[in-house]
């Protein structure tokens, strides 16, 4: 199948986009986001179809389910997006040169963003509010796990552009076939941004073969480092929010950084976690300390492939370290570049691990779970960037923006 009449369509469509007001796009998501839990049912049917093809035990079911409360969040965080000011012509910048000319940056849109994403049939919803907020029309490209649960959304969104007459090619969904993501990794002048969510491979992936520009989101190795001086009672609730609260998303727990001194806390530290069933594989110094104190068949000898590993389940890591330098440089070869937390109740060891760790959020005191563009104000995300260039963290609204230079003048020329 050629989608090249699709991408078409698409490019066209995102230029009819200028001709919507703010109020326009504000009335149009708000009238999504109420269709969406209007149409909770049909969504909630499709959706069942989906999870009826996986596994329970496999770690992207719980990111493909959808329940009646999920919905309403996901109302919710298109409202919250609705609420938030246009990026769009924001002054950035402006000056006026020495021979006169009046030069000012104001952010645009990017144009055409393709999203490429596995079993997280809400992205649909998220990435359509953000785009469209944003003055941005979006190719879809789900994966086959949640195709019925991502068609159904699409059904209920383009049922809303027609009531308000617009072309319902703002936001397209392709084929859940590989050939579909292979023609939009090469749909050179007609997708400006590709951004995938997903698992590290997906993401790879995606960064090998596309020829459109790309940005790297999702896979998140997060660690937390209990410090010689960190407080037990924050730890411990720290740890087990951050592990616990929902294991399939990038920003969960995969590896605790204990320093030696505290060891001794380790059980106290891991106290709650046997009641999510938490499975620990530790090194030796940290298994020795959790022996007899923690269940047997939760915990077990860590291996060369415990670190590392965004393990997407009720797995965690533990990593026993003689000094800072030393957690530092564990985070530094493990990590992904998403989220690192210390709990410390030293200033200079917390300075220390702020300014020398490399990762888009760096967290003193506070569970990794925070990630997340609607815990940072930003309303829904369309991902959480990994890596540097023009976007880092939650990517909200100002991050769909790009920006160009505006030059007046009167007949200026150069010599």
């Amino acid at each position: 199948m050629d989608l090249t009449e699709t991408f078409q369509a698409v490019q066209s469509a995102s230029r009819k986009l200028t001709l919507l007001s703010g109020q326009r796009i504000n009335e149009i998501l708000s009238a999504v986001a109420d269709a969406a839990e209007a149409q909770t049912s049909f969504v909630l049917s499709e959706n069942q179809k989906d999870l009826a093809r996986m596994e329970k035990s496999d770690p992207k079911y719980d990111r493909l389910m959808l329940t009646a409360e999920r919905i309403k969040g996901i109302a919710d965080d298109i409202r919250n997006v609705v609420a938030l000011p246009s990026p769009q012509g924001r002054i950035l910048m402006k000056t006026t040169r020495p021979n006169g000319m009046q030069l000012t940056k104001i952010s645009v849109p990017f144009g055409v963003i393709g999203i490429i994403y596995e079993a997280r049939p809400n992205v649909s919803f998220d990435v359509f509010s953000l785009c469209l907020k944003s003055g941005n029309a979006c190719v879809l490209k789900g994966g086959s796990d949640a195709d019925y649960s991502n068609r159904a959304i699409l059904k209920v969104i383009h049922s809303v552009l027609e009531t308000y007459g617009v072309d319902t090619h703002i936001v397209e969904l392709l084929p859940a076939d590989r050939e579909a993501t292979t023609q939009l990794l090469h749909a050179v002048g007609y997708v400006d941004l590709l951004i995938p969510r997903g698992s590290g491979s997906l993401i790879q992936f995606v960064r090998q073969h596309a020829t459109i520009p790309v940005i790297e989101t999702g896979a998140g190795v997060c660690h937390t480092y209990f410090d010689e001086d960190g407080d037990r009672e924050k730890g411990q609730q720290i740890i087990n929010n951050a592990k616990t609260r929902r294991v399939s998303v990038c920003n969960a727990l995969d590896c605790v950084i204990i320093h030696e001194k505290r060891l001794k806390d380790l059980p106290f530290l891991c106290e709650l976690l046997p009641q999510s069933n938490v499975l620990i594989e530790a090194d030796a110094d940290a298994y020795q300390a959790l022996k007899n104190h923690y269940p047997d068949k939760l915990l077990k000898p860590a291996t060369a492939d415990s670190f590392g590993t965004e393990f997407l389940s009720y797995t965690m890591a533990i990593k026993s370290v003689k000094n800072m330098p030393e957690a530092l440089e564990h985070i530094y070869r493990y990590g992904s570049k998403h989220s690192e937390c210390i709990v410390t109740e030293n200033i200079k060891h917390a300075d220390l691990f702020i300014q020398s760790v490399d990762a888009a959020c760096v967290y003193t005191n506070v569970s990794t779970a925070f990630t997340d563009g609607g815990q940072f104000g930003l309303g829904a995300e369309i991902g959480i960037s990994t890596q540097k260039l023009h976007a880092r963290g939650p990517m909200g609204l100002e991050e769909l923006n790009t920006y160009k230079w505006i030059i007046k003048g009167d007949g200026q020329i150069r010599k």
